[in-house]
C-alpha cells in the first residue's frame, strides 16, 4: 500500500485500462438488465399469452412489407369464426386502431391513440378502470358515442375535475366519457399507454371509416399453449379465407415473443461489442500492471535481497508482489464500480436500471484474475532473484 501511495500518478495510469474495462462490463450488464425489465413490463401491456391475427408481420423487410399491405383486409366476423372453431383460445376480440385529436373546451390533445373494439376487450386486454365503467354490448350495437380515456388524457383535459360524465370532441365528433383507465405506463419507454381512448367498434366504423383491416387479438390459456394456438389459428384463418394447400398465407400471426427474439439479437450484438471492448481494455490494463510490476521489482531489488538474506522464502516474495498486483487491480475495480454507479443513475433516467450485487462480484473477480494473470511473471522473477546479486544491485 505504501508503494502504491508513493507513486500515485504511476499507479493511477496503470489502473486506467482496468477501470475502463470494469465500467464497460458493468454498464453493458446494467443496460441489458434494464432492457429486459422494460421488455417484461411492455409485454405485460400487450399480453404475455396473446396472439395477434393481422394483415402484416410486425418485423419484416421494407420491400416485403409493401407486398404484405396488398393482402386482403381482415374483417370483424373473423373473430366470431375463430371463436366457434378454436379449442385453445380463451378470449377473442377484434381491434381497429387510428389516431385523432381530443378536445375539451380550450384544452386539446393531438395524436391520441384511438382504438375500437367489442366489450370482449376487457377479457383480452389490460383494462382496469380507476373511475366509471366500460362500454357494453348495447353501446356497441347502437354505436353510441361513448369513450373510455387513458390516465394522461384525463389529467391533461381535466386537471381539476372529474372526467366521467363530461363531453369531449374526438375528431370533431361529440363523445361522452364513461370511464377512465388506471395508469399503465409506456411501451419500451416510448409509446404511452395512458394517452389513449377506447370506443365501441361500431362507433369507430361509423365515424372514422369501416374500410380498415381489423386485428384479432386472441389469448391462450398459458404460455405453454401459445404454440398450439398459433398452429390452430393458422388452419382456421386459412379455412375462413378459402386458401388451398398450395397457396401461401395472406395474413400474419404475430406473437409478443417476437419482441423477445428481437431483443435477443440486440443482446447478442451488445454482448459481442461489450466483451470485445472489455477484453481489449483489460488486456491493455493488464499489460500496464505487468509493466509497472517489473519496474517495482527492479526498484526494490535490494529490499528483496535483504529479505532473502534473513530467511524469506520464494513463496513469501512471490506472494508479496502478487498481492501488490492484485491490490492495484482491486483499487481500479473500486474506482470502476463507483463510476458505474453514476452510469447506472444516468441509464435509469431512460430505462429501469439497477446495479446488481452479482455485477459487483463479477467485477472484483475480473480484477483479481487480471492481477494474478499479469502479476505472476514479475512476482516469479522477484522470487527467483539470487540474494547475493540482489544485495549488490544499485
Amino acid at each position: 500500500m505504501r508503494s502504491l501511495n508513493t507513486n500515485r500518478l504511476r499507479s493511477g495510469l496503470t489502473m486506467l485500462g482496468i477501470i475502463i474495462g470494469i465500467v464497460t462490463v458493468t454498464a453493458m450488464i446494467t443496460v441489458i438488465n434494464g432492457l429486459e425489465s422494460v421488455m417484461d413490463n411492455s409485454l405485460a401491456l400487450l399480453g404475455s399469452n396473446a396472439v395477434y391475427v393481422q394483415k402484416t408481420d410486425w418485423f419484416t423487410e421494407p420491400n416485403e412489407r409493401a407486398r404484405q399491405w396488398s393482402r386482403p383486409d381482415l374483417r370483424e366476423d373473423l373473430a366470431d369464426y375463430i371463436r366457434d372453431r378454436s379449442k385453445y383460445a380463451v378470449a377473442i376480440a377484434p381491434l381497429v386502431q387510428t389516431s385523432r385529436s381530443i378536445r375539451y373546451r380550450d384544452r386539446s390533445l393531438s395524436g391520441v391513440f384511438l382504438q375500437g373494439s367489442t366489450p370482449e376487450l376487457v377479457s383480452v386486454d389490460v383494462t382496469e378502470l380507476s373511475d366509471g365503467r366500460w362500454y357494453n354490448d348495447i353501446d356497441n350495437l347502437v354505436a353510441r358515442n361513448v369513450v373510455v380515456i387513458g390516465k394522461s388524457v384525463s389529467e391533461s383535459l381535466f386537471p381539476n375535475e372529474r372526467a366521467v360524465g363530461k363531453e369531449v370532441r374526438i375528431g370533431g365528433k361529440r363523445f361522452q366519457i364513461i370511464g377512465v383507465l388506471k395508469e399503465q405506463g409506456r411501451f419500451f419507454g416510448l409509446i404511452s399507454f395512458d394517452e389513449q381512448a377506447q370506443i365501441p367498434l361500431k362507433t369507430l366504423e361509423r365515424h372514422f371509416g369501416r374500410f380498415r383491416s381489423v386485428t384479432i387479438k386472441v389469448n391462450a390459456e398459458s404460455s405453454e399453449t401459445v404454440p398450439l394456438l398459433v398452429e390452430e389459428l393458422q388452419g382456421i384463418v386459412r379455412s375462413s379465407r378459402g386458401l388451398d394447400v398450395f397457396e401461401e398465407d395472406d395474413f400474419s400471426i404475430n406473437k409478443t415473443e417476437a419482441f423477445r427474439e428481437q431483443l435477443a439479437n440486440i443482446k447478442a450484438i451488445a454482448y459481442t461489442i461489450g466483451i470485445f471492448l472489455t477484453g481489449l481494455a483489460l488486456v491493455v490494463g493488464g499489460i500496464g500492471v505487468m509493466n509497472i510490476m517489473f519496474v517495482t521489482v527492479k526498484e526494490r531489488t535490494k529490499e528483496i535481497g535483504v529479505r532473502k538474506a534473513v530467511g524469506a522464502s520464494r513463496q513469501a516474495i512471490l506472494s508479496q508482489f502478487l498481492i501488490e498486483a492484485v491490490m492495484v487491480c482491486i483499487a481500479a475495480g473500486l474506482i470502476g464500480i463507483l463510476i458505474s454507479l453514476g452510469v447506472t443513475a444516468v441509464v435509469n433516467q431512460f430505462i429501469p436500471a439497477t446495479f446488481a450485487a452479482g455485477t459487483v462480484f463479477l467485477a472484483f473477480g475480473i480484477c483479481v484474475g487480471v492481477g494474478i494473470i499479469f502479476g505472476v511473471v514479475p512476482a516469479w522473477n522477484a522470487s527467483r532473484l539470487n540474494p547475493i546479486d540482489a544485495l549488490r544491485y544499485s
